[in-house]
């Protein structure tokens, strides 16, 4: 007998393709969520990735490098909670090296000083 392969559970700092209601609608999300929250949530919080780039300190660029089509950043003015059911597909995820950016991006969002100068 055959073993059922179970679907991989996402993962923090990970980028997934996700459908979200309009005006959002089919786009690049970054999560947020702790790695254990993945395994009993139905809802996971994540940033809106976008091809909109400022150059401002809550964004995160993002590009090829993470298997995304074109260069684009997570902005962390843009967090929200993402259903289960609206991840489609996993696209990549940051490296563990990265990570002090998304902290300090949302640090910022948030005018949390303690991430930005933890980061």
């Amino acid at each position: 007998m055959e073993a059922v392969k179970q679907p991989e559970l996402p993962r923090q700092y990970e980028l997934w393709w996700a459908s979200l209601p309009e005006p959002a609608g089919r786009r690049p999300v970054l999560l947020l969520s702790r790695n254990e929250a993945y395994s009993y949530l139905n809802k996971f919080l994540a940033v809106e990735v976008t091809s909109t780039i400022r150059r401002i300190a809550v964004e995160v660029p993002l590009g090829s490098t993470e298997g995304l089509p074109a260069k684009c950043v997570a902005n962390c003015d843009n967090v929200r909670t993402v259903p289960r059911s609206a991840l489609t597909k996993r696209i990549g995820q940051l490296p563990p090296r990265r990570h002090p950016e998304v902290k300090r991006a949302l640090g910022h969002a948030l005018a949390w000083d303690e991430l930005i100068d933890a980061a």
